[in-house]
């Protein structure tokens, strides 16, 4: 752990210029309590730094948890086996799968499943349905849907070729746009009070005013869709799995964590809002999931309850290139061999995700050896992502 200054801690040995700034930009901020702590996996976002830890106080910068409210992993250990896969073309289970769960960004169902129904009901009676009804009426159509970007659904095998299913996604369109409304009401707010910000995008509500209470609120349903879209999602990868297999799903183990939400905890001796954007939670016993990119390995860790983290962790591999960029780098021919022997959706539109786009994984976990302890590692055969 490198201490760059009293307010700011840092885990990553691999840490470009510009996202050193923009985190001493945030941690200069004068309610955060008592320091911004950047994960192994940091990289440079949208105002706060993707792969941060940003405790505030009586204060919330609402593009801390950035548009994709919840965003996180779920995983299911199987009672299956490499041995049941031998043999088997995983190019049929990852065309079901794609069938099953609608992918890449705008797309939805097209109805209400059974399985979702429940689940959406649950949302229709939280607090902050009325604002996600305001943005995206059609939100329950988007329950159960992946999306694009660094989203996937994987089948891995662990160290002893165990079975898991795997995924990664977050509240679809809806969270989006409640995210953007109150990223713009922070905006208004500091314009208003003329509060000079270093950067636009550091705009912050002010707790017991109405705008902070309607912001918690959004964010709140938001981080319960996300929750559920895994779980919604998952039950259909189960769903399919078993068929393909000609036998039932039997979860042996089951993780679903967030990566960009905001909670009340207390750290250092305050109460406080803490907003892990691009982090997990990760106190002593406590189980995360830590993905690696397209073709690398991705991880089931324990937290080790580190304090100056505020118990945290990474949350994947972090980007070392901007997708306009890994375009230009990466050619179809060298991404082809990485995947070689898993099945995926062959297709140009994923050179962005290729693995060296990302920073390797291994060295993010080393970083975190005082923040997380590995109990299985996971290598993909099947990699079904949205365009």
């Amino acid at each position: 752990m490198e201490k760059i200054n009293a307010r700011l801690l840092n885990w990553a040995s691999i840490l470009e210029d510009n996202t050193r700034e923009q985190a001493l930009r945030t941690a200069a901020m004068p309610f955060v309590y008592p320091h911004v702590a950047l994960m192994p996996d940091a990289h440079l976002g949208k105002g706060a730094t993707v792969g941060s830890v940003i405790p505030t106080d009586g204060a919330i910068i609402p593009a801390a948890v950035g548009v994709d409210i919840g965003c996180g992993m779920m995983a299911v250990r199987t009672q299956f086996t490499a041995a049941d896969l031998a043999g088997r073309d995983l190019d049929v289970l990852h065309q079901h799968i794609s069938r099953s769960v609608p992918l890449s960004a705008g797309h939805a169902n097209t109805k209400v499943r059974d399985t979702a129904a429940s689940r959406i009901e649950e949302l229709r009676g939280l607090p902050g349905a009325d604002q996600a009804d305001a943005v995206a009426r059609h939100w329950p159509l988007q329950l159960g849907s992946l999306g694009s970007g660094n989203h996937f659904i994987e089948v891995s095998l662990d160290e002893t070729d165990r079975v898991w299913l795997f995924l990664h996604s977050g509240s679809r369109g809806v969270g989006n746009k409640l995210a953007v409304r109150h990223i713009r009401v922070a905006q208004d707010q500091c314009r208003a009070r003329f509060i000079r910000l270093s950067d636009r995008d550091l705009a912050y509500l002010v707790e017991g005013e109405p705008e902070f209470d309607a912001y918690i609120e959004a964010l709140r349903w938001a981080q319960r869709f996300a929750y559920l879209n895994r779980e919604e999602m998952m039950d259909r990868v189960v769903d399919q799995v078993s068929r393909f297999l000609r036998s039932a799903v039997e979860p042996a183990e089951v993780v679903n964590c967030h990566h960009n939400y905001t909670e009340r905890e207390t750290h250092f001796g305050r109460e406080v809002w803490l907003s892990r954007k691009g982090a997990i939670s990760a106190r002593a016993g406590e189980w995360g999931l830590i993905p690696g990119s397209m073709g690398t390995a991705s991880y089931v860790v324990v937290g080790r309850g580190n304090v100056p983290s505020m118990m945290s962790s990474p949350h994947g591999a972090g980007r070392n290139h901007s997708r306009s960029a890994a375009r230009k780098l990466f050619g179809r021919a060298d991404l082809d061999r990485r995947m070689a022997g898993i099945a995926w959706g062959r297709s140009d539109a994923f050179l962005d995700e290729h693995p060296d786009a990302y920073k390797p994984i291994d060295q993010v976990m080393a970083d975190a050896a005082d923040l997380v302890e590995v109990r299985h590692t996971l290598r993909q055969v099947v990699n079904v992502k949205g365009d």
